[in-house]
Protein backbone atom coordinates (compact mmCIF):
# COMPACT_ATOMS: atom_id res chain seq x y z
CA UNK A 1 0.00 0.00 0.00
CA UNK A 2 1.42 3.55 -1.19
CA UNK A 3 1.55 6.29 1.52
CA UNK A 4 1.23 9.78 1.05
CA UNK A 5 3.69 10.13 3.83
CA UNK A 6 6.60 8.24 1.29
CA UNK A 7 4.90 8.98 -2.44
CA UNK A 8 3.90 12.56 -4.04
CA UNK A 9 1.88 11.15 -6.66
CA UNK A 10 -0.83 8.44 -7.71
CA UNK A 11 -2.23 7.41 -10.60
CA UNK A 12 -5.36 6.16 -9.23
CA UNK A 13 -5.86 9.01 -7.23
CA UNK A 14 -5.51 11.46 -10.82
CA UNK A 15 -7.83 8.62 -12.85
CA UNK A 16 -10.31 10.02 -10.32
CA UNK A 17 -9.66 13.06 -10.57
CA UNK A 18 -10.03 13.35 -13.94
CA UNK A 19 -13.78 11.33 -14.27
CA UNK A 20 -14.85 13.89 -11.44
CA UNK A 21 -14.18 16.21 -14.37
CA UNK A 22 -15.67 14.89 -16.97
CA UNK A 23 -18.99 14.54 -14.84
CA UNK A 24 -18.30 18.40 -14.17
CA UNK A 25 -18.13 18.31 -17.68
CA UNK A 26 -21.22 16.86 -17.97
CA UNK A 27 -22.91 18.92 -15.85
CA UNK A 28 -22.10 22.00 -17.44
CA UNK A 29 -23.51 20.36 -20.57
CA UNK A 30 -26.88 19.42 -18.86
CA UNK A 31 -26.87 22.71 -17.12
CA UNK A 32 -26.40 24.16 -21.01
CA UNK A 33 -29.58 22.02 -21.66
CA UNK A 34 -31.26 23.31 -18.73
CA UNK A 35 -31.34 27.27 -19.91
CA UNK A 36 -32.02 26.88 -23.44
CA UNK A 37 -34.79 24.50 -22.44
CA UNK A 38 -35.93 26.92 -19.97
CA UNK A 39 -36.40 24.35 -17.29
CA UNK A 40 -34.53 26.56 -14.58
CA UNK A 41 -37.13 27.30 -12.82
CA UNK A 42 -39.75 24.14 -12.96
CA UNK A 43 -38.56 23.29 -9.12
CA UNK A 44 -39.06 26.29 -6.36
CA UNK A 45 -37.83 24.64 -3.90
CA UNK A 46 -33.86 23.62 -2.50
CA UNK A 47 -34.23 20.42 -0.84
CA UNK A 48 -30.49 18.68 -0.80
CA UNK A 49 -31.66 15.72 0.74
CA UNK A 50 -35.20 14.84 0.05
CA UNK A 51 -35.00 16.39 -3.19
CA UNK A 52 -33.50 13.79 -4.86
CA UNK A 53 -36.47 12.01 -5.43
CA UNK A 54 -39.08 13.50 -8.13
CA UNK A 55 -42.54 13.52 -7.86
CA UNK A 56 -43.80 9.90 -6.87
CA UNK A 57 -47.19 10.17 -8.08
CA UNK A 58 -50.55 12.17 -9.47
CA UNK A 59 -50.73 14.41 -6.60
CA UNK A 60 -46.84 14.59 -6.53
CA UNK A 61 -47.13 16.05 -9.82
CA UNK A 62 -50.19 18.32 -8.80
CA UNK A 63 -48.19 19.70 -5.94
CA UNK A 64 -45.08 20.95 -8.08
CA UNK A 65 -46.86 22.16 -11.07
CA UNK A 66 -49.50 24.26 -8.80
CA UNK A 67 -45.92 25.67 -7.10
CA UNK A 68 -44.67 26.36 -10.50
CA UNK A 69 -48.08 28.18 -11.48
CA UNK A 70 -47.31 30.73 -8.87
CA UNK A 71 -44.05 32.31 -10.41
CA UNK A 72 -44.15 34.77 -13.06
CA UNK A 73 -42.46 32.59 -15.53
CA UNK A 74 -45.69 30.65 -15.83
CA UNK A 75 -47.86 33.84 -15.79
CA UNK A 76 -46.35 35.80 -18.22
CA UNK A 77 -44.64 33.24 -20.59
CA UNK A 78 -46.18 29.47 -20.19
CA UNK A 79 -50.06 30.27 -18.90
CA UNK A 80 -51.74 27.25 -19.98
CA UNK A 81 -49.24 25.09 -20.03
CA UNK A 82 -50.04 21.56 -19.59
CA UNK A 83 -48.82 18.75 -17.12
CA UNK A 84 -47.27 16.82 -19.80
CA UNK A 85 -44.98 19.95 -20.94
CA UNK A 86 -44.13 20.85 -17.39
CA UNK A 87 -43.00 17.42 -16.77
CA UNK A 88 -40.41 17.98 -19.44
CA UNK A 89 -38.72 20.74 -18.26
CA UNK A 90 -39.01 19.87 -14.90
CA UNK A 91 -36.95 16.33 -15.74
CA UNK A 92 -33.85 18.88 -17.65
CA UNK A 93 -33.94 20.65 -13.85
CA UNK A 94 -34.39 17.57 -11.84
CA UNK A 95 -31.63 15.97 -13.85
CA UNK A 96 -29.16 18.69 -13.41
CA UNK A 97 -29.84 18.66 -9.86
CA UNK A 98 -29.31 14.72 -9.40
CA UNK A 99 -25.89 14.94 -11.48
CA UNK A 100 -24.71 17.81 -9.20
CA UNK A 101 -26.06 15.02 -5.88
CA UNK A 102 -23.85 12.11 -8.07
CA UNK A 103 -21.06 14.40 -8.57
CA UNK A 104 -20.46 15.43 -4.73
CA UNK A 105 -21.02 11.54 -4.02
CA UNK A 106 -17.91 10.50 -6.89
CA UNK A 107 -15.98 13.19 -5.07
CA UNK A 108 -16.37 12.36 -1.66
CA UNK A 109 -16.83 8.80 -1.14
CA UNK A 110 -13.22 8.00 -3.16
CA UNK A 111 -11.60 11.29 -1.20
CA UNK A 112 -12.33 9.69 2.72
CA UNK A 113 -11.03 6.00 0.68
CA UNK A 114 -7.86 7.57 -0.19
CA UNK A 115 -7.33 9.37 2.79
CA UNK A 116 -8.46 5.78 4.90
CA UNK A 117 -5.97 4.19 2.97
CA UNK A 118 -3.60 6.93 3.17
CA UNK A 119 -3.06 6.88 -0.68
CA UNK A 120 -3.21 10.58 -1.18
CA UNK A 121 -0.30 12.77 -1.84
CA UNK A 122 0.18 14.84 1.30
CA UNK A 123 0.30 17.89 -0.39
CA UNK A 124 -2.99 17.14 -2.06
CA UNK A 125 -5.06 16.87 0.82
CA UNK A 126 -6.35 20.73 1.78
CA UNK A 127 -6.21 21.20 -1.86
CA UNK A 128 -9.02 18.35 -2.39
CA UNK A 129 -10.24 19.45 0.62
CA UNK A 130 -10.73 22.61 -1.11
CA UNK A 131 -12.24 21.36 -4.01
CA UNK A 132 -15.23 19.41 -2.06
CA UNK A 133 -15.86 22.59 -0.44
CA UNK A 134 -15.52 24.57 -4.02
CA UNK A 135 -18.61 22.06 -5.16
CA UNK A 136 -20.74 22.50 -1.98
CA UNK A 137 -20.29 26.40 -2.71
CA UNK A 138 -22.00 25.89 -6.52
CA UNK A 139 -24.74 24.26 -4.81
CA UNK A 140 -25.75 26.97 -3.01
CA UNK A 141 -24.75 29.53 -5.70
CA UNK A 142 -26.73 27.82 -8.07
CA UNK A 143 -30.39 27.89 -5.52
CA UNK A 144 -29.11 31.81 -5.62
CA UNK A 145 -29.21 31.85 -9.01
CA UNK A 146 -32.69 30.13 -9.36
CA UNK A 147 -34.11 32.20 -6.63
CA UNK A 148 -33.65 35.32 -8.43
CA UNK A 149 -36.31 34.19 -11.32
CA UNK A 150 -38.88 33.11 -8.78
CA UNK A 151 -40.63 36.52 -7.65
CA UNK A 152 -39.55 39.40 -10.00
CA UNK A 153 -38.35 38.16 -12.71
CA UNK A 154 -39.15 35.64 -15.75
CA UNK A 155 -35.72 33.96 -15.42
CA UNK A 156 -32.74 33.93 -13.22
CA UNK A 157 -30.32 37.05 -13.15
CA UNK A 158 -28.12 37.24 -15.82
CA UNK A 159 -25.36 38.07 -13.54
CA UNK A 160 -26.19 35.16 -11.29
CA UNK A 161 -26.14 32.94 -14.02
CA UNK A 162 -22.42 34.14 -15.17
CA UNK A 163 -21.12 33.25 -11.43
CA UNK A 164 -22.73 29.82 -11.21
CA UNK A 165 -21.04 29.41 -14.31
CA UNK A 166 -17.68 30.86 -13.88
CA UNK A 167 -17.87 28.51 -10.48
CA UNK A 168 -18.13 25.56 -12.40
CA UNK A 169 -15.46 26.21 -14.39
CA UNK A 170 -12.95 27.11 -11.89
CA UNK A 171 -14.08 23.82 -10.62
CA UNK A 172 -13.01 21.99 -13.97
CA UNK A 173 -9.48 23.72 -14.25
CA UNK A 174 -9.18 23.45 -10.59
CA UNK A 175 -9.76 19.54 -10.95
CA UNK A 176 -7.92 19.55 -13.85
CA UNK A 177 -4.54 21.49 -12.15
CA UNK A 178 -4.56 18.87 -9.46
CA UNK A 179 -5.71 15.73 -11.64
CA UNK A 180 -2.18 16.46 -13.74
CA UNK A 181 -0.35 17.13 -10.36
CA UNK A 182 -1.28 13.98 -8.70
CA UNK A 183 -0.45 11.79 -12.08
CA UNK A 184 2.80 13.35 -12.37
CA UNK A 185 3.87 14.12 -8.64
CA UNK A 186 5.78 17.30 -7.76
CA UNK A 187 8.70 19.09 -10.70
CA UNK A 188 12.07 17.60 -9.65
CA UNK A 189 13.54 20.64 -10.31
CA UNK A 190 11.76 24.39 -9.47
CA UNK A 191 13.33 26.54 -12.65
CA UNK A 192 11.41 30.04 -13.39
CA UNK A 193 9.19 29.53 -16.48
CA UNK A 194 9.77 32.35 -18.96
CA UNK A 195 6.45 30.88 -20.43
CA UNK A 196 4.47 31.26 -16.93
CA UNK A 197 2.98 35.06 -17.23
CA UNK A 198 1.62 34.08 -20.53
CA UNK A 199 0.45 31.17 -20.16
CA UNK A 200 -1.64 31.38 -17.02
CA UNK A 201 -2.75 34.98 -18.78
CA UNK A 202 -3.97 32.89 -21.46
CA UNK A 203 -5.91 30.97 -18.95
CA UNK A 204 -7.75 34.64 -17.62
CA UNK A 205 -8.81 35.48 -20.77
CA UNK A 206 -10.29 32.65 -21.62
CA UNK A 207 -12.21 32.70 -18.12
CA UNK A 208 -13.55 36.22 -19.07
CA UNK A 209 -14.37 35.11 -22.30
CA UNK A 210 -16.91 32.23 -20.91
CA UNK A 211 -17.99 34.58 -18.15
CA UNK A 212 -19.39 37.08 -20.86
CA UNK A 213 -20.52 34.37 -22.82
CA UNK A 214 -22.34 33.61 -19.70
CA UNK A 215 -24.11 37.13 -19.65
CA UNK A 216 -24.79 36.96 -23.41
CA UNK A 217 -26.80 33.63 -22.44
CA UNK A 218 -28.43 35.11 -19.45
CA UNK A 219 -29.79 37.71 -21.59
CA UNK A 220 -30.76 35.99 -24.56
CA UNK A 221 -28.40 38.27 -26.59
CA UNK A 222 -27.84 35.32 -28.80
CA UNK A 223 -31.31 35.71 -30.18
CA UNK A 224 -30.69 39.78 -31.57
CA UNK A 225 -28.06 41.26 -33.92
CA UNK A 226 -27.91 37.78 -35.63
CA UNK A 227 -25.74 39.01 -38.29
CA UNK A 228 -21.75 38.58 -38.62
CA UNK A 229 -19.37 40.52 -38.59
CA UNK A 230 -21.65 43.37 -38.06
CA UNK A 231 -24.45 43.90 -35.22
CA UNK A 232 -27.58 45.01 -37.57
CA UNK A 233 -25.96 46.08 -40.25
CA UNK A 234 -23.50 48.31 -38.14
CA UNK A 235 -19.94 48.00 -36.83
CA UNK A 236 -20.97 49.22 -33.03
CA UNK A 237 -24.36 48.75 -32.36
CA UNK A 238 -26.54 51.78 -31.64
CA UNK A 239 -28.24 50.62 -28.76
CA UNK A 240 -25.63 49.59 -27.23
CA UNK A 241 -25.57 52.04 -23.79
CA UNK A 242 -28.55 51.03 -21.33
CA UNK A 243 -29.38 53.09 -18.49
CA UNK A 244 -26.72 52.67 -15.77
CA UNK A 245 -22.68 51.17 -16.31
CA UNK A 246 -24.14 48.30 -14.32
CA UNK A 247 -27.33 48.19 -16.75
CA UNK A 248 -25.58 48.10 -19.81
CA UNK A 249 -22.39 45.96 -18.64
CA UNK A 250 -24.60 43.13 -17.32
CA UNK A 251 -28.22 43.66 -18.90
CA UNK A 252 -27.69 45.36 -22.39
CA UNK A 253 -28.32 42.82 -24.82
CA UNK A 254 -25.83 44.62 -27.33
CA UNK A 255 -23.28 45.37 -24.85
CA UNK A 256 -23.30 42.20 -23.62
CA UNK A 257 -23.27 40.49 -27.25
CA UNK A 258 -20.34 43.27 -28.68
CA UNK A 259 -18.17 42.64 -25.38
CA UNK A 260 -18.35 38.92 -25.74
CA UNK A 261 -17.66 39.41 -30.30
CA UNK A 262 -14.48 41.97 -29.32
CA UNK A 263 -12.92 40.02 -26.69
CA UNK A 264 -13.44 36.51 -28.99
CA UNK A 265 -11.31 38.25 -31.62
CA UNK A 266 -8.81 39.23 -28.81
CA UNK A 267 -8.57 35.44 -28.09
CA UNK A 268 -8.31 34.01 -31.21
CA UNK A 269 -5.44 36.30 -31.78
CA UNK A 270 -3.66 35.37 -28.82
CA UNK A 271 -3.96 31.91 -29.44
CA UNK A 272 -2.45 32.30 -32.85
CA UNK A 273 0.33 34.34 -31.32
CA UNK A 274 0.92 31.96 -28.74
CA UNK A 275 1.04 29.32 -31.34
CA UNK A 276 3.49 30.09 -33.49
CA UNK A 277 5.97 31.57 -29.73
CA UNK A 278 5.93 28.09 -29.09
CA UNK A 279 6.53 26.28 -31.95
CA UNK A 280 9.73 28.49 -32.63
CA UNK A 281 10.43 28.52 -28.92
CA UNK A 282 13.53 26.33 -28.26
CA UNK A 283 12.54 26.23 -24.69
CA UNK A 284 9.35 24.38 -24.44
CA UNK A 285 9.12 20.66 -24.28
CA UNK A 286 7.49 18.96 -27.46
CA UNK A 287 4.47 18.30 -25.15
CA UNK A 288 3.78 22.10 -24.11
CA UNK A 289 4.42 22.97 -28.35
CA UNK A 290 1.62 19.96 -28.89
CA UNK A 291 -0.75 21.48 -26.51
CA UNK A 292 -0.04 24.65 -27.68
CA UNK A 293 -1.17 24.07 -31.19
CA UNK A 294 -4.12 22.27 -30.50
CA UNK A 295 -5.30 24.69 -28.41
CA UNK A 296 -5.13 26.46 -31.79
CA UNK A 297 -7.21 24.57 -34.06
CA UNK A 298 -9.43 24.95 -31.15
CA UNK A 299 -9.83 28.19 -30.55
CA UNK A 300 -10.60 28.70 -34.19
CA UNK A 301 -12.88 25.91 -34.18
CA UNK A 302 -14.86 27.75 -31.33
CA UNK A 303 -14.82 31.23 -32.65
CA UNK A 304 -16.35 29.47 -36.47
CA UNK A 305 -18.49 27.44 -33.99
CA UNK A 306 -19.99 31.03 -32.25
CA UNK A 307 -20.29 32.07 -34.96
CA UNK A 308 -22.57 29.30 -36.57
CA UNK A 309 -24.72 29.60 -33.47
CA UNK A 310 -25.10 33.22 -33.16
CA UNK A 311 -26.55 33.29 -37.32
CA UNK A 312 -28.84 30.47 -36.62
CA UNK A 313 -30.72 31.93 -33.95
CA UNK A 314 -28.76 29.66 -31.32
CA UNK A 315 -30.05 25.94 -31.95
CA UNK A 316 -29.66 23.80 -29.23
CA UNK A 317 -27.78 21.39 -30.58
CA UNK A 318 -25.08 24.40 -31.39
CA UNK A 319 -25.20 26.17 -28.44
CA UNK A 320 -24.31 23.14 -26.43
CA UNK A 321 -21.53 22.37 -28.13
CA UNK A 322 -20.41 25.45 -27.73
CA UNK A 323 -20.10 25.47 -24.14
CA UNK A 324 -19.16 22.10 -24.15
CA UNK A 325 -15.83 23.44 -26.36
CA UNK A 326 -15.18 26.27 -24.22
CA UNK A 327 -14.87 23.69 -21.28
CA UNK A 328 -12.27 22.11 -23.36
CA UNK A 329 -10.62 25.00 -24.37
CA UNK A 330 -10.39 26.17 -20.70
CA UNK A 331 -9.08 22.73 -19.25
CA UNK A 332 -6.09 22.60 -22.24
CA UNK A 333 -5.28 26.20 -21.41
CA UNK A 334 -4.89 24.75 -17.88
CA UNK A 335 -2.99 22.07 -19.27
CA UNK A 336 -0.59 24.31 -20.72
CA UNK A 337 -0.24 26.15 -18.48
CA UNK A 338 0.56 23.61 -15.97
CA UNK A 339 3.52 22.15 -18.67
CA UNK A 340 5.42 25.13 -18.82
CA UNK A 341 6.03 25.12 -15.60
CA UNK A 342 7.93 21.96 -15.66
CA UNK A 343 10.99 21.93 -17.56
Amino acid sequence: MTSFLRSDRSQPVAIWLFVVTALVLAMVVVGGATRLTDSGLSITQWKPVSGALPPMNAQDWADEFARYKEIPQYAQLNAGMSLEAFKAIYWWEWGHRLLGRIVGAAFFLPFVYFLVRRELPRRLIVRCAGLFVLGGLQGLVGWWMVASGLSDRVSVAPERLMTHLGLAFILLAALVWTALDAWAGAPRVTVPSPWTRRAFAFMGLIYVQILLGALVAGNDAGLAYNDWPLMNGALFPKDYEGASFWATVAHSQAAVQFHHRILAYVALIAAIAMGVAARRSTYLSPQAKGLALVIVGAVVLQALLGIATLMMHVPIGLAMAHQVLAAIVLALATAFAWRVRRP
